[in-house]
């Protein structure tokens, strides 16, 4: 079974953002899904977080600071099952 690497992206941000534990209530500025990737991606890695935004597994808080992100506490159990699909990692 071979994952694009939009998917690998995708994986990737969720998993950065479960393993820090930004749930519900935690959040972190949009602007650090960019972090631990080559400078060259990032315009496909945000493209991936506004397709998560979309698909609900993230949610946003504007705030005057910036726009701030963390995962949507009613959907982790799809999010593991994505992460582990995709990257084989477990929680």
């Amino acid at each position: 079974m071979e994952f694009d690497t939009d998917d690998k992206i995708k994986a990737t941000i969720l998993y950065h953002l479960r393993r820090k534990k930004v749930i519900g209530g935690a959040h972190t500025p949009f602007d650090t899904v960019t972090r631990g990737f080559p400078s060259h991606l990032g315009k496909d890695i945000k493209n991936c977080a506004l397709e998560l935004i979309k698909k609900g597994w993230i949610l946003t808080k504007p705030a005057p600071y910036g726009l701030q992100i963390f995962l949507n506490k009613d959907k982790l159990r799809e999010i593991e099952e994505f992460i582990k699909k995709i990257l084989g990692f477990e929680f």
